[in-house]
């Protein structure tokens, strides 16, 4: 992806342009700055030691069906990233990924950094291919020097991946049964997990606390300032968590921020309804963004003709644009440009996230009537 410096600027009041740049250009959700508000003057504990994250703790916990698992609160994405792999890694271990994947093009070798490898496979649609996984595998273990080679530890995949697309409860599955054969841990990024797991028919928190070694849960992106949740379902994080998380200088003092945050976004909005919890502020924005995104989605390819880059069913979506056509576009939509498709076309990215309205919609819905 090239990252698009000409970004629009309004001529006028608030309104006039449509911000879909990313889903990290806002501040937070308003019921978790209230929450933030409300819990302000209490003095806690430090260092997570405190009532707020331990009862985000436990809602995430019961959110995931995991009630053994050991959740840490990281303040960013890549943050979160360089600090996981390599608490979870041995020293010459290196981590398996998608060459599109976020640890690959997008965080500045912070996972390389920490002294971990990180190897690239064909990326398909953003998502590895389990029978090429399993054959890199293999042709690694057969191979007589093996042993003067960085040795695979860990497969990373993201859900939703950087296209928007998602792997199918089958596809987990597989992974899953992959890395248990080859003594590989299975860790996904969920910077986007509200989105992903609103868009998708069957992968559940529950599901991925059961296939999975490691997740995180994003909150930057999901309606939170700042923060991560890190889940280790099984109860199976490293010996000395905070030690290793402190030396990556990734520790927060003031904790409480992100556990506060979690607290608001995995509280239920109501009771029961009709036998079944109701849904949590964290699932409710994930949907929203989602409907929201697949107007746009009608509005662009229906009303304008655009043509789909990638099929994604995400809050991120992608359109072949003809250049002649960016700078109008410009005037009424934020957006970022992905990549050239010739020389008359680029690929460019619409994300919707848990700040874009009905409003917002409605608005561009009209204009492009």
């Amino acid at each position: 992806m090239n990252q698009d410096t000409n970004k629009p600027q309004s001529t006028g009041g608030a309104g006039e342009i449509c911000h879909l740049e990313s889903d990290y250009n806002n501040g937070a959700h308003e019921a978790v700055l209230r929450h933030l508000i409300e819990t302000n003057a209490e003095r806690t504990q430090s260092y997570g030691d405190d009532r707020f994250s331990d009862q985000a703790r436990q809602l995430i916990r019961e959110a995931c069906q995991a009630p053994e698992a050991q959740i840490w609160f990281l303040a960013g994405g890549t943050q979160t990233n360089a600090t996981i792999i390599d608490c979870a890694l041995q020293p010459y271990e290196g981590v398996l990924c998608a060459d599109t994947a976020h640890i690959n093009v997008h965080e500045s070798g912070a996972v390389e950094f920490t002294g971990h490898k990180v190897i690239a496979l064909p990326s398909h649609d953003g998502k590895l291919d389990a029978d090429e996984l399993r054959a890199w595998l293999d042709a690694y273990f057969a191979d007589e020097t093996a042993e003067h080679m960085v040795r695979p530890g860990m497969v990373y995949i993201t859900f939703p991946t950087e296209l928007g697309t998602l792997y199918s409860a089958d596809e987990l599955r597989t992974l899953h049964d992959i890395c248990s054969a080859y003594g590989l841990l299975l860790y996904v990024d969920g910077a986007r997990l509200a989105y992903g797991l609103a868009a998708s028919s069957d992968v559940t928190l529950p599901l991925l606390s059961r296939l999975t070694d490691i997740f995180y849960i994003g909150g930057t992106k999901c309606g939170a300032l700042c923060g991560e949740a890190v889940v280790f379902p099984k109860g199976n994080a490293p010996s000395h968590m905070l030690s290793r998380i402190k030396r990556h200088g990734a520790l927060l003092a003031k904790s409480r921020v992100v556990g506060v945050q979690f607290q608001a976004l995995f509280q239920p909005l109501g009771g029961v309804t009709h036998g079944e919890p109701a849904p949590t502020l964290y699932q409710t924005i994930g949907r929203q963004a989602v409907d929201l995104a697949l107007r746009l989605r009608r509005l662009f390819v229906d009303r304008l003709g655009y043509t789909p880059y990638i099929d994604s069913p995400t809050n991120q979506q992608f359109y072949i644009i003809p250049n002649a056509d960016l700078a109008a576009l410009r005037r009424h939509i934020g957006f970022e440009v992905w990549c050239p498709v010739d020389a008359t076309r680029t690929a460019c990215r619409f994300v919707t996230s848990w700040a874009t309205t009905e409003q917002d919609i409605a608005a561009l819905e009209q204009l492009y009537t």
